[in-house]
């Protein structure tokens, strides 16, 4: 591109426009109708920021930025036209005035011979009022084709690199000058920072979703691994010989699966932060009822609550020793009973949890706190991780276990 490199252009604002040189330097009357349209200038600007502000869609700010700055101007034609680097050309892609075929089609040159190449290159605003005497540049063909007369051109900034040009064009006599260049570098500063901003947010977006997907395929491998270690421990309680350690080796093989339910669902999960707590206790107590029968697992439940996803993982082993406890103490001898798992979300602040029985019932002194019990222990730990209060209410027939749950950890 005539050996310039487009990332060390310099800004408009340190570079005299280039503007054909004319007979005389009579100022300029800005009394009546020019005065008015200085104004009018003013408001189409003003206007153009609180757009830019209220973050239109970025065609929609494309097409009222070509509107407002050909109607500011006075003038028949505008065009916004993106940089192409792999064609080193300048595409049309929103303007007035043009025929249907020209915007999203047609191109211009983007090298140093073209009065927008030009601009783009060097970030100099290009002012052409005689195009068909012009001898600095060429006149593309698309402004032969539709008999433009004068044009003017400036330099749309990106993020980074020049995103392209943004350029007026008129068929009628008279003559662009300074001041017309400095409403047209204002609507292209607006429209500049309003594609910085896009481009910015664009390429958070994408980083963001590298990293969602990322973040996706770890708990997915996560699951895996942990369903690989479950059913070695199926593998090996249906093998060892002992019936009190294939128990335990069960057990263990019930508490890796709830772990892994969790990360299944945030392998698949839109929001990888939380998941609905509903949802994912329905899933443990489908894997517990092999574990339980003959009993029956009954659920009362809302129909979601969004939870944290690692504090939902110890809510659910929580729930899995609970339940593991009132089958094989409530309902001893192999007895068909039912396990009841309720949750109610009274307010936003917690959630509480509670596994009862008809069973047998415990010894009328037991206390949780003093339970040698393994599950009760590990039921007991996780509620401390949690913040949560676990108490077992005394009924008189069956067990009863509530767990209250704050919905946010608390902060240290």
């Amino acid at each position: 591109m005539s050996g310039m490199l487009l990332s060390s252009m310099r800004t408009p604002d340190t570079d005299e426009p280039v503007v054909e040189e004319k007979p005389g330097d009579e100022p300029e009357d800005l009394t009546g109708r020019a005065l008015r349209l200085r104004i009018r200038q003013q408001e189409f600007l003003a206007e153009l920021g609180v757009l830019a502000l209220q973050r239109t869609s970025f065609t929609d700010l494309l097409n009222q930025t070509a509107r407002m700055t050909a109607e500011g101007l006075e003038a028949e034609f505008c065009k916004i036209m993106e940089y192409i680097p792999s064609d080193k050309r300048l595409l049309v892609r929103a303007g007035v005035g043009w025929g249907e075929d020209v915007v999203g089609n047609a191109t211009v040159g983007a090298d140093l011979d073209s009065p927008a190449g030009y601009a783009l290159q060097t970030g100099k605003p290009v002012i052409s009022n005689h195009l068909e005497n012009e001898e600095r540049f060429r006149t593309p063909e698309l402004l032969v084709q539709h008999g433009i007369r004068r044009a003017m051109n400036v330099i749309l900034q990106g993020d980074g690199l020049p995103f392209g040009v943004l350029e007026v064009d008129s068929r009628s006599e008279g003559e662009f000058g300074e001041h017309d260049i400095a409403f047209l570098q204002g609507a292209a500063n607006i429209l500049g920072m309003a594609i910085e901003q896009q481009q910015y947010q664009r390429k958070l977006q994408a980083a963001l979703d590298r990293h969602q997907i990322l973040l996706k395929e770890v708990n997915h491998r996560v699951k895996n691994s942990l369903q690989v270690v479950s059913s070695m421990l199926n593998l090996q309680a249906n093998t060892v010989g002992d019936p009190a350690l294939s128990e335990r080796l069960m057990e263990a093989s019930t508490r890796i699966l709830a772990v892994g339910r969790a990360y299944n669902r945030l392998a698949y999960n839109a929001d990888y932060e939380n998941i609905d707590l509903v949802g994912y206790l329905r899933e443990i107590v489908e894997d517990l009822e092999a574990a339980v029968a003959p009993c029956k697992i009954q659920l009362d439940t809302p129909k979601e609550i969004q939870f944290a996803a690692d504090r939902a993982i110890l809510v659910a082993l929580i729930v899995n020793e609970l339940i593991l406890n009132a089958a094989k103490h409530a309902y001893a001898g192999s007895q068909e009973g039912v396990i009841h798992l309720r949750l109610v979300s009274s307010d936003d602040k917690a959630v509480s949890i509670s596994v009862s029985d008809d069973g047998i019932g415990l010894p009328a002194d037991f206390d949780p706190a003093l339970s040698k019990r393994l599950g009760t222990r590990i039921a007991l730990g996780l509620a401390g991780q949690l913040g949560a209060e676990l108490t077992r209410q005394k009924t008189t027939k069956g067990t009863h276990f509530t767990l209250v749950v704050p919905l946010h950890a608390k902060a240290n």
